[in-house]
């Protein structure tokens, strides 16, 4: 009775050791060397596998800078000390970077704009948006305020002050993010270092966003007309500011009758 048990336990056993010394065999006969540079890069980066150099993690980018797939400026929550890392280790010369972050274009707080009803419904602009009037503020482009950016910023760079969402510059890392959450279409990536900005995103004419918005631009192009370096534009009943020709010498802002066009900190 026992050699019947004895029997099968030794067979599976044996087994099991013929098959662990064949694999430990072959990861060693076929194991594939990792170019060191890579492991070097994964020590630079922050780690957040954010998603936000367009790969699905901080190890992945590591490889593709290394086969020259993706650029070494690519990771943003590293930010330009990364990149000078990253750059070192591969044996070029860092270019300067300057730094981006997330902007969302509107103003519409509880005393610039009204509101058509109470909204009782599930804590989502996507799902705010898709009712008929697109959200219970009287702009149909403003920023809805039920969280949704701020829920899915990984690093905590959005909070709600006065019923729109404002991004804390010092934290956000521009990893995209909250973009793609935002049925509005409110947010942007800008340079850091252009304080001048439009806070709207209002495409409505200028009698509709004077009635629903008092912070609102309606296009007038008096900051198209004063802008001496050609920074400012106006399409589409909103002006856009270029900011590469943008000097920030503060005219536009002095202009501006709605005061849509802030300096920001």
């Amino acid at each position: 009775m026992i050699e019947n048990i004895l029997f099968p336990v030794i067979c599976v056993g044996g087994l099991a050791l013929v098959f662990g010394v064949i694999l430990g065999f072959s990861a060693k006969k076929f194991a594939v060397e990792s170019d060191p540079k890579v492991d070097k890069i994964i020590n630079v980066l922050p780690g957040a596998n954010c998603g936000g150099c367009g790969y699905p993690g901080c190890t992945v980018f590591a490889e593709r800078v290394v086969t020259g797939e993706a650029n070494y400026r690519g990771c943003p929550p590293g930010g330009s000390s990364a990149a000078i890392e990253i750059a070192r280790e591969m044996g070029i010369d860092a270019a300067p970077t300057n730094r981006k972050i997330a902007f969302i274009k509107c103003n519409g707080t509880n005393d610039n704009i009204k509101r058509n009803y109470i909204y009782d419904g599930p804590k989502s602009c996507v799902s705010a948006s898709q009712l008929a009037t697109g959200g219970n503020k009287t702009c149909t482009y403003s920023c809805i305020g039920l969280e949704s950016c701020k829920n899915a910023c990984p690093f905590n760079a959005i909070k709600m002050i006065d019923s729109i969402a404002v991004v804390i510059n010092e934290k956000c890392t521009a990893c995209g993010k909250c973009i793609k959450v935002c049925p509005m279409k409110l947010i942007e990536i800008v340079p850091e270092k252009s304080k001048v900005r439009v806070l709207c995103n209002s495409r409505d004419k200028a009698k509709l966003v004077r009635e629903s918005c008092r912070a609102g631009c309606f296009g007038c192009t008096l900051c198209q007309k004063v802008c001496k370096e050609g920074a400012i534009t106006v399409a589409d009943n909103i002006a856009h500011i270029d900011y590469d020709k943008c000097t920030l010498c503060m005219e536009c802002i002095d202009k501006c009758p709605s005061k849509a066009i802030k300096l920001m900190n």
